[in-house]
C-alpha cells in the first residue's frame, strides 16, 4: 500500500512581465508549473508513473498516458507490464464466458 505523505506548498517568484509573456492566468501558471515538473520527473526516471498521478490529481493511470502523449512523452511500458495485461483480459475473458448463460 502507498503512504500518502503531506504536500509541501512550494512558492515561485515569476516576475509579471514574463507571466504576461506566458499569457497565463497566475492558476493557470501554476498548473503548468506543475506538470512540467511532473513531465521532467518522468521522463529523467526520478517519478514513476503512480507519482505522476498522484502529482497531477489524476484518478487513473490511463490519464497519466493521455497526460504523456500529449506532451511528446513515451509511457514506459515494458514487455513484462503487457504481458500481465494481457494475462488479465485472458483471465477476465474466461470468467466473463464462465458468467454468460449457455443457450
Amino acid at each position: 500500500m502507498e503512504e500518502k505523505a503531506s504536500p509541501m506548498q512550494i512558492m515561485l517568484e515569476v516576475p509579471d512581465d514574463i507571466v504576461q509573456a506566458l499569457g497565463q492566468r497566475p492558476e493557470a501558471l501554476t498548473r503548468a508549473a506543475l506538470e512540467m515538473l511532473a513531465i521532467e520527473g518522468y521522463r529523467s526516471g526520478r517519478l514513476s508513473e503512480g507519482q505522476v498521478r498522484r502529482l497531477l490529481g489524476y484518478g487513473t493511470r490511463y490519464q497519466v498516458h493521455g497526460f504523456l502523449k500529449a506532451h511528446g512523452v513515451d509511457a514506459d511500458y515494458s514487455e513484462e507490464s503487457l504481458n500481465s495485461d494481457v494475462e488479465f483480459v485472458d483471465r477476465f475473458s474466461e470468467w466473463l464466458s464462465s458468467q454468460t448463460p449457455r443457450r
